[in-house]
């Protein structure tokens, strides 16, 4: 496990630098300009206390980026949806979280960026669980990069560390590893 992050983590590094220099002669408004739109895969690995129930999540979400400070500060919306597989499905149901989540994402240069989102976490399968919860609090920091494709087209690529509340009274937060790859245009 440890070995396959590491060498996801290269791979992505060799990427983004050879994406700087393919892109070396296009203009930092290539990358910013205008409201940005983002429809994407997520999945991830639990970590913690949510690693012994559940194998893994998938799912996608949608994202809209408003600009606000010289088009290197922008506002995030993201709405979504995760599954997370039950390591032993005759026990335990999957859960089902729809998070939507606001936040702040900066450039520090063109084509990478760091964002923090927080919102909340809805569950649509709270009594196949056990939890009188309906929603509980979520917060994403996440890094990620920007890879113009086309014009205002774009790849987005970013790995975070998602938090979720305690979805049982007396229970343990429930966290995991995402990557999101999500195809970007602007509007």
């Amino acid at each position: 496990m440890k070995s396959s992050i590491k060498i996801s983590a290269l791979a992505l590094c060799l990427f983004l630098f050879s994406n700087r220099h393919s892109n070396a002669q296009s203009t930092n408004q290539t990358y910013r300009s205008g409201i940005r739109l983002s429809i994407g895969a997520d999945a991830g690995v639990p970590v913690g206390s949510l690693r012994d129930g559940y194998n893994w999540n998938f799912g996608g979400s949608v994202q809209a980026d408003f600009p606000i400070l010289k088009n290197q500060l922008y506002a995030a919306v993201n709405g979504g949806y995760n599954n997370f597989f039950a390591k032993n499905s005759s026990k335990r149901d999957d859960l089902h979280l729809i998070p939507v989540k606001a936040g702040l994402k900066y450039f520090p240069i063109p084509f990478l960026y760091v964002q923090g989102e927080a919102g909340a976490s809805f569950l649509t399968n709270k009594q196949s669980i056990g939890t009188g919860k309906s929603a509980v609090f979520v917060y994403a920091p996440q890094l990620g990069a920007l890879f113009n494709t086309s014009g205002k087209n774009y790849i987005d690529a970013g790995v975070r560390f998602e938090g979720n509340a305690k979805l049982h009274d007396g229970g343990k937060a429930n966290n995991f590893l995402g990557l999101r790859v999500a195809y970007a245009f602007n509007l």
